[in-house]
């Protein structure tokens, strides 16, 4: 039995854990033993203040999911010792000795192609056979496990013609399930139904994709100049993603039994273009809330916003109206969920603190990230080497609630609680919580094979802008 970082005990077993464990006991320690085939967990019993340990096996369809307990007893060091002997026991064990009877169906083999090669995207192709991209395979496959394909086309469209969608529900999937939801996905829509200690909620994913004339893909516009870069951000980005938006509010979601009644919420990326989701978030806050921002600066010298009414987008030869939140229905839509990380990189990042890989991926991320400072007028620059010792990321990091002032049910930021969230107050000005670190985006190298012992001893950092920063 040797001890494992939580983010990597949540990759097998987080799945299996329900809410309203967090009342009864509080996670102390997390282990693996046999190379990843049984995990367990020390445990706090939070009425009596003793202690126990939980081990977890793979059930029939190899999902980790609790195969036993030990003794109640009071102190930790002891608790530990049963844990480590019970944990061996678990391992010596049958695997059917694990199955828990209620298991339907085979287990998820979710990278081996169901289609012909040239039919298969070519970013899953990537993902299943570049060793850089190893640590997302990794974390993946035991998620997969868990991931209920209610439709039954979620592994033929992830290799094939929706891989951006679908990596957008997972990453949503595992965001949701870090925050302590448990989810029903026993009907096919919407995509989410969450509930936990915080709250509940349903949510459905909405991606934006390329622009196509007869199944080809039409280029961005050009934003070579300043004036096409506004353009770019003011009045064709604002139609993507009204156009995507739009057609979702047009289901009526709120109709549903399952929904109706409750806070309802869409969740969007923009896949409209390779790497777009880092230059975009501007402008959907644009569309969003129908209005202009501008700069100035106060008596003290301090950033001073000015807030101006937009009433339509248009680029070329369509408009559409600007305000979201301000369409008929949209007062159904609770809020609207986004963020820049919702893509493979992410999921590397993730999948090699947790400890997966090959073991010879080295990652920098760089990007930027809100400057608190009252008088910044600009985002701060972040790099980081992502194998560096105290490297901390989570899958919430980067997720922006921007919530509907004039919503039915309006969604309770608790039920989010480390995502930045964005509001719109009585005087028409928009008001942003963000957390310390907020990256506004970020992007990812990935080098392999690489000598990460050498890599490390050869780098100094320091605690800069809450990340380990290598010196340059």
């Amino acid at each position: 039995m040797k001890p494992i970082p939580k983010i990597r005990f949540d990759a097998f077993a987080g799945y299996a854990r329900l809410p309203i464990a967090e009342i009864f006991g509080r996670e102390l320690e997390y282990f693996e033993s046999g190379g990843g085939t049984i995990f367990g967990m020390l445990i706090q019993d939070t009425s009596d203040l003793d202690y126990f340990g939980m081990i977890f096996a793979p059930d029939a369809r190899l999902r980790y999911r609790s195969a036993g307990m030990t003794a109640f007893v009071d102190d930790p060091e002891a608790a530990k010792i049963d844990l480590s002997v019970a944990m061996a026991v678990a391992e010596q064990a049958e695997p059917e000795t694990h199955h828990q009877g209620d298991e339907k169906g085979a287990p998820i083999d979710f990278f081996t192609p169901v289609k012909p090669a040239a039919v298969l995207n070519p970013d899953f192709l990537t993902l299943i056979t570049q060793e850089t991209f190893s640590p997302a395979r990794g974390i993946i496959e035991p998620m997969m496990r868990w991931y209920e394909d209610v439709d039954g086309n979620f592994i033929e469209q992830f290799q094939t013609t929706g891989f951006d969608q679908r990596i957008w529900e997972l990453y949503l999937f595992a965001t949701l399930t870090e925050n302590g939801f448990e989810l029903d996905r026993s009907d096919s829509v919407p995509d989410f139904v969450c509930s936990g200690l915080r709250g509940s909620f349903t949510m459905e994913a909405v991606t934006v994709g390329p622009t196509r004339q007869g199944g080809i893909v039409v280029p961005p516009p050009s934003r070579d100049t300043p004036e096409d870069q506004l353009r770019f951000l003011k009045d064709y980005m604002p139609i993507k993603f009204g156009s995507a938006l739009f057609s979702k509010l047009n289901k009526r979601y709120w109709e549903r039994p399952n929904v109706a009644g409750a806070p309802f919420v869409l969740a969007i990326a923009d896949f409209s273009s390779p790497g777009s989701m880092i230059h975009t978030r501007s402008a959907l806050e644009h569309y969003l809330y129908g209005m202009d921002v501008e700069d100035g600066t106060d008596a003290e010298g301090a950033v001073e916003w000015t807030y101006r009414r937009v009433e339509t987008h248009t680029f070329g030869d369509k408009t559409i109206p600007s305000g979201f939140f301000r369409l008929p229905d949209a007062a159904h839509v609770s809020a609207v969920v986004s963020s820049t990380a919702g893509t493979v990189a992410k999921f590397n990042r993730m999948g090699l603190k947790a400890g997966f890989g090959s073991g010879r991926v080295l990652m920098i991320r760089e990007g930027t990230v809100i400057d608190h400072d009252p008088k910044a007028r600009f985002p701060k620059m972040f790099k980081v080497i992502v194998n560096a010792p105290g490297y901390e990321e989570s899958w919430t990091e980067g997720v922006s609630v921007y919530h509907n002032p004039d919503a039915h049910h309006p969604l309770d930021p608790k039920c989010l609680p480390d995502a930045a969230h964005h509001f719109l107050d009585p005087g028409g000005r928009l008001r942003s919580f963000t957390p310390d670190f907020y990256p506004l985006g970020s992007v990812t190298r990935h080098f392999a094979p690489v000598d990460i012992a050498e890599v490390l001893a050869g780098a100094k950092f320091t605690h800069a802008m809450w990340k380990l920063r290598p010196e340059e």
